[in-house]
């Protein structure tokens, strides 16, 4: 697999950072160059790493699709160009950073195409949906794959509605260390399952990859932070004056939802409500955990059974894209750990 990385100025103080996945031997012409988009303090680590197994890129990759992860400003190694460059929120995320990564894979792209096909992991899908909401057909998009990814908040957690209760207090104070927490508490889950719950089963995920696993998370962005906080009490979310929930009725491209049943960051009727208010009319579900093995928000890139109940699901779906016309009416399917 080959692995070219790029630097994207975009303008506003930062240096975007870009990887390009491909491998000669697999690559199938004629496809669109399939682009990920991490989510709230994280970045694009944990898409091209599993601690057991193929991760969700190489999976792609192999079969036969040109991957590229994007860290947008405030994600891994995107970097400030100077000192004391502005604090962040969806705006700039979406409406800003996004599009300057789409002109630039679909320049930089070895498959020459027209449009791309976007994956949103968690709070990544919900950037693609306020781009798209802004775009609603000049959005040079194929289709969209959501992996736990938000838009109206039907429902959330207690918990999370207790941490972002108040969206002033919520932006406050920046929150740094994020990574050395993390350090501390993903060793404590096994001994106390119950500790991370809302985000991961410790069952299901080798912990001894702790250590290779936190490099995928970020100290938050506050005003991003702020803006979250406001959006869980307001339940719809408003992006530079635009309600993206009622924008959403003047975009149709193919939308995949996958979704952990006991995801506690995002619970499914969240990840769901897309279905009410975006006009596509080819779309699939894929539930993935059961009973015996629940599964919650990070199980989705990192469990055991995540290459089967999860990259698999997408690979196939995206492949759909060119070989036959897909349903009209929702597919569901689920998915276990067995």
């Amino acid at each position: 697999m080959h692995i070219d990385v790029f630097r994207l100025n975009n303008g506003q103080g930062w240096d975007l950072h870009l990887k390009r996945f491909s491998d000669p031997q697999t690559l199938v012409p004629g496809r669109r160059p399939v682009l990920m988009i991490p989510g709230y303090a994280m970045n694009t680590f944990i898409l091209s790493f599993h601690p057991g197994g193929p991760s969700m890129v190489e999976h792609l990759v192999a079969r036969g699709f040109e991957v590229w992860t994007a860290n947008l400003r405030g994600q891994g190694d995107a970097r400030r160009r100077w000192p004391g460059v502005e604090d962040h929120g969806f705006k700039e995320l979406a409406l800003v950073d996004l599009p300057q990564v789409r002109d630039f894979v679909l320049t930089e792209s070895l498959l020459e195409p027209d449009a791309l096909d976007l994956v949103g992991c968690s709070l990544g899908a919900t950037v693609i949906y306020a781009y798209l909401a802004h775009h609603p057909r000049e959005h040079h998009v194929g289709s969209v794959i959501s992996i736990g990814g938000p838009l109206r908040w039907t429902h959330s957690h207690p918990l999370v509605r207790l941490v972002l209760a108040s969206p002033g207090l919520a932006g406050a104070v920046p929150v740094r260390g994020t990574r050395r927490m993390a350090r501390l508490a993903l060793p404590l889950a096994r001994r106390f399952p119950g500790l991370l719950q809302l985000y991961l089963n410790p069952e299901i995920i080798d912990l001894d990859a702790a250590d290779e696993l936190i490099k995928t998370i970020d100290d938050p962005s506050r005003r991003l932070t702020r803006q979250i906080a406001h959006w869980l009490k307001a339940r719809d979310l408003v992006v530079d004056g635009l309600n993206v929930s009622d924008a959403l009725d003047q975009v149709d491209v193919p939308l995949m939802c996958v979704l952990a049943n006991q995801d506690g960051i995002v619970p499914p009727p969240a990840a769901l409500s897309v279905f009410d208010h975006i006009a596509s009319r080819q779309i699939e579900v894929v539930r993935v955990g059961d009973a015996r093995y629940p599964h919650a928000h990070a199980d989705l890139f990192i469990s055991h059974g995540a290459r089967e109940a999860v990259f698999e699901p997408m690979a196939a779906w995206l492949q759909g894209r060119y070989e036959s016309a897909p349903p009209t009416q929702p597919a569901d399917t689920e998915h276990s750990n067995a």
